[in-house]
């Protein structure tokens, strides 16, 4: 059984950093795509970032690019999401997630995901 636990959340001013951490167990996390997505009350959920299973391939929601930084740490079976530069909108649950299927390209859409964390809370105030 897979299981996906985040930690790192936390109130933090406008302008400052966090780093989150997904901890992943049950399935050889090497082989699988990883990704964060985030809830803002009220809205939908909306992907964040995500990297391809070397680490040598990711994306970027426009909204956090050049701010926000994915990244693992496959002998960890780990993946961390630095955020910088914080803004009151990046106020959300971040969840990360683990792709359907091995050795595949990154994707979007939270469809392509089977395994998801129990979330994190991240707020940001002005």
């Amino acid at each position: 059984q897979v299981q996906l636990v985040e930690s790192g959340g936390g109130l933090v001013q406008a302008g400052g950093s966090l780093r989150l951490s997904c901890a992943a167990s049950g399935r050889t996390f090497s082989m699988y795509v990883m990704g964060w997505f985030r809830q803002a009350p009220g809205k939908e959920r909306e992907f964040v970032a995500a990297i391809n299973w070397s680490g040598g391939t990711t994306y970027y929601a426009d909204s956090v690019k050049g701010r926000f930084t994915i990244s693992r740490d496959n002998a960890k079976n780990t993946v961390y999401l630095q955020m910088n530069r914080l803004k009151p909108e990046d106020t959300a649950v971040y969840y990360c997630a683990q792709q359907r299927g091995i050795y595949g390209m990154p994707r979007r859409s939270d469809n392509e995901y089977d395994y998801w964390g129990q979330g994190t809370q991240v707020t940001v105030s002005s």
